[in-house]
């Protein structure tokens, strides 16, 4: 705000988050049966965006089965003792972006 004392103006200001891009993306993994299988991929930057995990079209969160983890720009996903069920395709997204394996 500028007030000259008869006059007043103000303006604001709006600051965006530039959009995170996937630069290291999901490889495949083989894992047997009662092994945990890991997935890694690497953002170009740290985000608030929301990212999110996909077993097939099934979101996963952390719990007993899954953990889900967040070190700077690398984003974790283990499948716990994994069984014949969790075969399929894991997908990471975050905003427009996606990798699948």
């Amino acid at each position: 705000m500028c007030d000259t004392g008869d006059q007043q103006t103000t303006a604001a200001v709006l600051v965006k988050e530039p959009a995170a891009t996937i630069v290291e993306k999901l490889k495949d993994v083989t894992s047997y049966e009662g092994e945990d299988a890991v997935f890694e991929c690497r953002l170009s930057r740290e985000t608030t965006q929301d990212a999110q995990w996909f077993l097939g079209d099934v979101p996963l969160q952390s719990n007993e089965m899954n953990e889900i983890r967040v070190q700077g720009m690398r984003h974790t996903l283990i499948l716990r003792k994994v069984t014949l069920e969790d075969c399929g395709s894991i997908s990471f997204k975050v905003g427009q972006h996606s990798s699948a394996a």
